[in-house]
């Protein structure tokens, strides 16, 4: 026969029950922070091997992408480079935030030889560039890959010695707003009012590059740039245009005229552009609610700026 079971004994006055030690507030501090800082460093983690968002701040590469369009950037279409790291510089962020001046935001590090799992952009893609030197990003498309000859006459391009195959095509009707102004000094007698608003009338000419890609560039007047070359794009470099022709600070330009000082070295693309995800006419203001959705631009947003499948 089993011995009977003996009840638990119960805690008395004299016999308190044991409680956790209670959190301290500089263990619940430090329990938040290191929250905090999981979070940040996951958010900077994706956004320097995955994907980060893009702002357009130029109107170099109209008519595609025009200023105020938002994009993603994927990073590892082309594998990673010195360039691929998002590390934010706090004293640079305040200082953009209070002056408006648009000081890049990160830090670039030093220049790095090579690429992990590294691929060459393909002709036509739409990538993001880290000028030699500088921290901010340009947005152009590659024109020229390893080996080429890259030349420019009267406006036209020419690759390995032939004429890039080229039609002129009905001008884009751009809509004009604060951050498409069609300001004179750029695209001088292209303002035009119609029944349905003022329009930027860009001339457009539509190139097609080897490989089939076609996509549409303005062109509408001379520039420098209209003479180039010829120059052949070494090893391990790219060689990145606009396609706003006449008003692009690009691979035809000198790092001194804030253009890319020629081909650029390949461990200098930071990423391929994806998709526009939204786009905003430069009205939108925290401070007035009325802005928060008359800003956004329509059509513009899950627009593909891929020129290749896969």
């Amino acid at each position: 026969m089993s011995d009977p079971a003996v009840p638990a004994e119960r805690p008395t006055a004299e016999q308190p029950v044991a409680s956790e030690p209670k959190e301290t507030a500089g263990q619940a501090l430090w329990r938040e922070t290191k929250g905090m800082g999981l979070v940040l460093l996951a958010v900077l983690g994706f956004h320097s091997f995955i994907a980060k968002p893009f702002y357009i701040p130029s109107e170099s590469m109209m008519p595609a992408l025009l200023k105020g369009d938002r994009l993603v950037v994927s990073k590892y279409p082309y594998g990673w480079s010195y360039v691929s790291p998002t590390i934010p510089n706090p004293a640079a962020i305040v200082r953009s935030l209070a002056s408006h001046s648009g000081e890049p935001w990160g830090i670039t590090l030093p220049f790095m030889s090579g690429r992990v799992l590294g691929h060459m952009p393909k002709r036509g893609d739409i990538v993001i560039v880290t000028p030699p030197g500088r921290d901010e990003d340009y947005i152009k498309r590659a024109i020229g890959l390893p080996g080429d000859t890259i030349q420019v006459r009267d406006g036209r391009l020419i690759l390995n010695g032939k004429l890039v195959p080229f039609e002129l095509r009905p001008p884009a009707m751009v809509p004009v707003d604060t951050n498409a102004p069609c300001s004179p000094a750029q695209f001088p007698g292209d303002l035009v009012t119609t029944a349905a608003g003022q329009f930027c009338r860009l001339p457009i000419v539509r190139e097609t590059l080897p490989g089939g890609v076609s996509y549409d560039t303005i062109d509408d007047g001379s520039s420098p740039g209209d003479t180039y070359g010829p120059v052949t794009v070494p090893a391990g470099h790219v060689f990145l245009m606009g396609d706003n022709r006449d008003h692009s600070a690009d691979s035809r330009y000198s790092l001194a005229e804030l253009g890319l000082g020629g081909p650029v070295p390949w461990e200098n693309i930071g990423g391929r552009a994806e998709f526009i995800t939204f786009s905003l006419d430069g009205d939108f203001s925290l401070l007035h609610p009325s802005t928060w959705f008359s800003s956004f631009r329509k059509g513009r947003a899950g627009s593909s700026l891929r020129t290749h499948g896969g």
